[in-house]
């Protein structure tokens, strides 16, 4: 197992690769693979674990009943998701996890962290603490998300989103975890539309573009 991924994964900051092995073993984790577009946890249903990425990617995605898609989150190796599920048991979600390539995914069952640890491991609090924080930082990344779709014009969520991955990066150059059709979604936007303002902010100068690699250009 990629015990290098997870000493860097959120969930597990503070722990030594040594560590990690009992630390596994106490939330019962395994392993799983799926091909690019599988549905690793779908909507409606309990997650009846956390996900932690080990490779690929994978998308939170809320779909309604007219077939319109949102996506919420794209989250890589190291990272976490359907914690807050996971922690509430028999809740049914209301987005899916999806496989937006292929992915390798570690399921952890992090409810057993509200139970008494009878081995006294030390390694619940940590724990604990970590998924605290991780589901913290969710939130915020949920708000900031409406953030950028706050706008009513298309142009309006691309200066929001973009500067922010800017600002994130500490470059006007830099790459979105977001295709073409992925970064529609997030925005809550059509595709085609989306793309025809790419190309007029292109033509104006205010950026270039090459799939989901940006430059921002001083007009912007």
């Amino acid at each position: 197992m990629e015990l290098e991924i997870l000493a860097r994964s959120p969930l597990f900051q503070g722990a030594g690769v040594d560590e990690l092995p009992a630390m596994l073993d106490c939330l019962g984790a395994r392993r799983w693979s799926f091909p690019k577009g599988a549905v690793i946890l779908a909507a409606g249903k309990p997650a009846p674990a956390l996900g932690l990425v080990l490779s690929g990617r994978v998308q939170i995605e809320n779909d309604d009943v007219w077939g319109n898609k949102s996506v919420l989150d794209s989250v890589g190796p190291g990272a976490v998701f359907a914690e807050t599920y996971a922690c509430l048991a028999g809740e049914p979600m209301m987005v899916s996890a999806v496989a937006a390539e292929e992915a390798e995914i570690l399921f952890l069952h992090v409810d057993r962290l509200f139970q008494p640890c009878s081995a006294a491991c030390g390694h619940q609090g940590r724990l604990l603490r970590n998924l605290l924080s991780i589901s913290a930082q969710k939130n915020l990344n949920l708000s900031r998300r409406i953030f950028h779709t706050s706008s009513k014009t298309i142009r309006g969520r691309l200066l929001s989103y973009l500067s922010y991955q800017a600002a994130r990066a500490g470059s006007r150059e830099f790459t979105i975890p977001f295709d073409r059709q992925q970064l529609a979604d997030y925005l809550s936007v059509d595709r085609s539309a989306l793309s025809g303002e790419l190309g007029k902010m292109r033509r104006e100068g205010l950026l270039e573009v090459e799939k989901n690699r940006f430059s921002l250009k001083a007009a912007l």
